[in-house]
């Protein structure tokens, strides 16, 4: 056994795909409960039960939730092929957890559960997903398919990544991003999961690389992840504190209340211009609070499911 690399493991989810199921179904259950439930029926594959109809596919879980019948309904057609892509690097696994749990989620325990409730609302659809996980290197692929045991192999990819703690790995996403962008042939809704943290000097390489994504008239849409205790509103005691880099192990001594204000206009003027550069590709850019509830996730992933033709 290599007690190194269990030391550096913490607890990943005990059952991924259940946790993502309840998700799903407690974000559906609230749409339907909410003014907006045609919304959430299209798109869950549910409409209203009509009088007359077989109940054979009356979903009883919705109508113990909601008191309504629904139906389920069946396509046995493909309608989306959508690929998901995780960045793994070690900012990702910032900040450190002992156990990946509602409520005690770093980025990378937020992206996978998040891109695993995304695969429950595809699996419903009958739709096709694909995996690229990255980080300095491009560790897993997999093309879009929509098979159960499909989805079964991509959410155990899913629960590996989460368990590891940041090893020292670098952020190559513009590399691997051209790389992924190749790989994806068919038109696709690729989704992207990342901190966005690159040296400023490959920033110009970064869009150039999110660009590429965009060709083949894929639609992209970027999740943006972080922590906004401490990535953005800096909370930190004020007492003498050591700062490192988990990627690079370059640190700074600081003082936090010496800094905050100047830190956190710096972090304010980043978000709004990758706003503004995604804007100009034409990349939806979602910033992604992991302290926050799924409901911006799945609502995103179902509105550019519909704009997808």
């Amino acid at each position: 056994m290599d007690l190194q690399k269990e030391l550096n493991k913490t607890s990943g989810f005990k059952n991924l795909a259940l946790l993502a199921s309840q998700i799903v179904e407690g974000y559906i259950s609230g749409m339907h409960k909410s003014p907006f439930h045609g919304f959430s029926a299209e798109f869950a594959e549910h409409k209203i039960y009509n009088q007359g109809e077989s109940t054979r596919h009356i979903d009883w879980k919705l109508y113990a939730k909601t008191d309504k019948y629904y139906t389920k309904k069946y396509d046995e057609e493909t309608n989306l092929r959508c690929h998901l892509i995780v960045d793994n690097s070690a900012s990702m696994h910032y900040p450190e957890v002992k156990k990946q749990e509602l409520g005690s989620l770093n980025k990378i325990g937020y992206a996978t559960l998040a891109a695993a409730s995304i695969m429950n609302l595809l699996k419903k659809q009958r739709d096709a997903v694909g995996l690229s996980v990255y980080s300095d290197s491009y560790e897993y692929y997999a093309p879009e398919k929509g098979s159960d045991r499909h989805h079964a192999m991509l959410l155990d990819q899913l629960n590996s990544i989460s368990v590891e703690k940041g090893t020292r790995k670098s952020t190559d996403t513009y590399t691997y991003l051209h790389e992924i962008a190749e790989n994806i042939k068919r038109r696709s809704l690729i989704i992207l999961f990342t901190d966005m943290f690159q040296n400023d000097r490959q920033e110009e390489e970064l869009f150039e690389a999110l660009r590429h994504l965009k060709y083949n008239k894929h639609d992209v849409v970027l999740f943006h992840t972080y922590d906004s205790d401490t990535e953005v509103d800096f909370d930190f005691e004020n007492r003498p504190t050591r700062f490192i880099d988990v990627e690079s192990g370059d640190h700074i001594n600081v003082y936090a209340d010496n800094v905050k204000q100047s830190y956190k206009e710096a972090v304010g003027l980043y978000f709004e211009q990758l706003r503004i550069r995604c804007g100009q590709y034409r990349i939806k850019y979602i910033p992604v609070d992991i302290q926050k509830d799924f409901n911006v996730i799945l609502t995103t992933f179902l509105l550019e499911r519909q704009l997808f033709k």
